[in-house]
């Protein structure tokens, strides 16, 4: 299993410096650090997103409600923000990861108690969270001249000459590596998702286990509402319209199994890399918004085929050695 996921990670290394070869044949300051750090830093909060999916789909599950999660999240902080614009922005950003916990842990608990499939309880919370964030805010917006300075100006300050938004990008991963290479919660993510059954005999809990991979999405999508919201310096019913797909699509290129039980942080950020650079390269190079749409879920496909024939693979070899023991 692990030399599968290191194989998947290398070929879509190659794959994105490949792109990123082509693009600079034709505009050489493409591949300049400058630009590769503009989009490391543009891809930031889809890399967030992703990681905070990828737990979800390592136990067998999915969670449909992340962008109706940002959505609503990033409504409220906005709308804190206009009102009361004293409130220090650390406090908003513990606000937006408490009200995205707390959203998650709905998912999580219906999931959990009430045994429904997440497909189902998350498109359900998907189009109640969105509904939610048009009765809070009556279908307004929170425009820029209604934010304060700091709210705004936060992740564009910089450290060590990166943006904080990178920053963030780079703690959460760091963290979901921790997470997932060096705790019990990160081992019995794979081992539910690997066996189910197999997982209760060894002690682990698989509904309560479930419950907080749902809580680590909620509050992975409560922090990012508050970034996209004070990247993109507005706050409405449409934010995030969508992109549920974007980060289910990221984990799905970077060799995470829909079947659950396999792929890593690596993987899950280069997958977001990888539909980071096609959205910014792309245009350059003057490709129609539709032809990327295509090239998108062609990737996707392609991703989900070698995820099958990998599994497959795996599940041949290990009836070989049963057989030959």
């Amino acid at each position: 299993m692990n030399r599968l996921i290191r194989n998947r990670e290398i070929w879509l290394a190659g794959a994105i410096a490949l792109l990123i070869g082509l693009i600079s044949t034709r505009f050489g300051a493409f591949a300049s650090p400058g630009n590769l750090a503009t989009i490391f830093n543009d891809t930031s909060i889809l890399m967030i997103l992703a990681l905070g999916q990828m737990v979800v789909i390592l136990t067998r599950s999915i969670d449909l409600s992340m962008a109706s999660n940002l959505a609503f999240t990033g409504m409220v902080v906005a709308m804190l923000n206009a009102a009361f614009p004293a409130i220090p922005v650390p406090v908003l950003m513990l606000v937006a990861a408490g009200v995205g916990l707390l959203l998650g842990a709905v998912n999580g608990l219906l999931v959990w108690k009430l045994d429904i499939p997440s497909i189902v309880v998350t498109l359900g919370t998907l189009t109640i969270y969105r509904g939610a964030t048009f009765v809070i805010s009556g279908g307004a917006w929170v425009n820029a001249d209604r934010m304060s300075p700091t709210f705004i100006g936060l992740q564009r300050m910089q450290f060590i000459g990166v943006p904080l938004l990178s920053w963030f990008a780079i703690v959460g991963i760091a963290l979901f590596f921790l997470m997932l290479t060096r705790t019990a919660l990160g081992r019995s993510f794979y081992a539910i998702g690997v066996n189910p059954t197999a997982a209760v005999y060894a002690g682990i809990n698989v509904g309560r286990t479930k419950f907080l991979a749902f809580c680590i999405s909620g509050l992975v999508a409560g922090i990012c509402g508050y970034l996209w919201v004070s990247r993109y310096v507005i706050a409405s019913v449409e934010i995030a319209n969508g992109y549920e797909l974007n980060i289910i699509a990221a984990c799905v290129i970077g060799g995470i199994s829909i079947a659950g039980g396999i792929g890593s942080v690596g993987g899950t950020v280069l997958g977001a890399l990888f539909l980071g650079i096609i959205s910014t390269a792309l245009p350059v190079i003057n490709v129609s918004p539709f032809w990327q749409m295509a090239i998108s879920g062609s990737a996707i496909i392609l991703a989900v085929v070698l995820n099958a024939r990998g599994e497959r693979r795996q599940g041949r070899i290990i009836l070989k050695k049963a057989e030959a023991a």
